[in-house]
């Protein structure tokens, strides 16, 4: 499942990046964003969704969202 489907509130661990791009990547890694991690989405707006990862909280694209497996 990706966290475009994801139910709001809960916590899940991410368990693999398919972006197709390294630059992409390493900077989801920069944000704490990796394999092993917990991820929550907070909220979705029409376009994008707001996801917890770590102490912070970042907007991502759906596009994103669906590249990001848990």
């Amino acid at each position: 499942m990706n966290l475009k489907n994801a139910e709001l509130g809960r916590e899940y661990i991410v368990t693999a990046l398919k972006t197709g791009d390294a630059e992409l990547e390493a900077f989801l890694f920069s944000l704490g964003c990796y394999a092993g991690e917990p991820i929550t989405v907070i909220s979705r707006l029409k376009g994008s969704c707001i996801v917890s990862i770590k102490d912070g909280r970042y907007n991502i694209d759906n596009a994103l969202a669906e590249a990001i497996e848990v």
